[in-house]
């Protein structure tokens, strides 16, 4: 039996804000793939609209998490979220007439915040063939001027700088540990740095959000220093220590470690294939909501699985998450 409050990874989070908050989130990227906002240059319209969907997508893949949902998948799931980050780029760019025009500044400890994670997560999914990528947004503005962003893109790429500064004194334990003499003085920093990490985020938006999960806040997808899981697996440190932290995302290292790149993929399971909202149809036909008493709908190929539109709890019909189940071909 699939118990949610087993599987999840963080004790905050319920079932039922998960299932709210995934299925808000989906049709934001939705409504904003398919919409433009109402005001502004057409170059500021398209850079807001990629903004949110860039955002929403991130913040749905650490709620997944967050939820115990699988990891392996959530691989896929960075190529979104990184062109929709250029295309902000790009047009925000156009809008300010500044080609090289950065989606994170990091300057700001959200958005600093941000990039950390994503970097990390690159290594921690293996996914670094994207961080060239980042680099190249985000080199113009801010090469050579931050410890931890040269230091955790060195591991991957050439030619990084060896620079003494860093724009937010809150992650010094954490550049403090690439540079340990021993690998009890990088755990040491480490458990300093996460001990601090979520009070040195009290200016940030979803600060203390899971005290709140209601439909009107809806902030809270994980408290999450993967920076620090990231620097840990790629200093092959012993993080038994890092693991009594709630912040410190350990099945993601343990998913870095055992996972094999070349390794063959797993023979698809007998009987009918099914996909969640949000992920990406495999293929065009007919797909039907599973619990759901409602008529099959049409899906192509590459388009986004929908919400199911079917009554909840109280009776009142409203878009909900639902897993699809292939019904028969087109």
């Amino acid at each position: 039996m699939d118990d949610f409050a087993t599987r999840r990874r963080q004790r905050f989070i319920s079932e039922q804000y998960f299932k709210w908050l995934s299925g808000f989130l989906t049709g934001s990227i939705d409504t904003w793939s398919k919409n433009l906002p109402a005001n502004g240059t057409e170059d500021s319209k398209r850079a807001i609209a990629a903004s949110l969907r860039a955002d929403n997508r991130l913040a749905l893949l650490l709620l997944r998490y967050t939820a115990g949902e699988p990891i392996a998948p959530l691989r896929d799931e960075l190529d979104p979220i990184l062109a929709d980050y250029e295309e902000y780029a790009r047009f925000q760019g156009r809008e300010f007439e500044s080609p090289n025009w950065p989606p994170f500044l990091l300057g700001e400890l959200k958005d600093y915040e941000r990039a950390m994670q994503l970097i990390g997560l690159c290594y921690l999914l293996h996914r670094r063939d994207l961080l060239p990528r980042i680099a190249a947004l985000e080199d113009p503005s801010y090469r050579a001027q931050d410890t931890l962003y040269e230091d955790l893109l060195a591991y991957s790429l050439e030619g990084r700088v060896d620079v003494d500064s860093w724009f937010h004194e809150s992650y010094r334990d954490c550049i403090n540990s690439v540079y340990g003499d021993t690998d009890e003085e990088s755990l040491a920093d480490l458990n300093t740095y996460l001990g601090q990490w979520y009070a040195s985020m009290s200016s940030v938006d979803w600060h203390d959000s899971h005290l709140d999960l209601s439909e009107e806040r809806g902030l809270y997808f994980g408290y999450w220093a993967i920076e620090a899981a990231a620097l840990a697996y790629l200093l092959e440190l012993d993080d038994s220590s890092l693991r009594e932290h709630i912040v410190y995302p350990k099945d993601l290292v343990d998913f870095a470690r055992s996972f094999k790149e070349n390794a063959p993929r797993p023979t698809p399971p007998a009987g009918p294939v099914t996909v969640r909202t949000g992920q990406t149809c495999p293929e065009t036909g007919v797909w039907k909501a599973q619990g759901h008493n409602v008529p099959g709908v049409l899906v192509k190929q590459g388009d986004t699985m929908p919400d199911v539109f079917a009554p909840d709890r109280s009776g009142a019909h409203r878009p909900q998450p639902a897993v699809w189940e292939f019904e028969r071909k087109a």
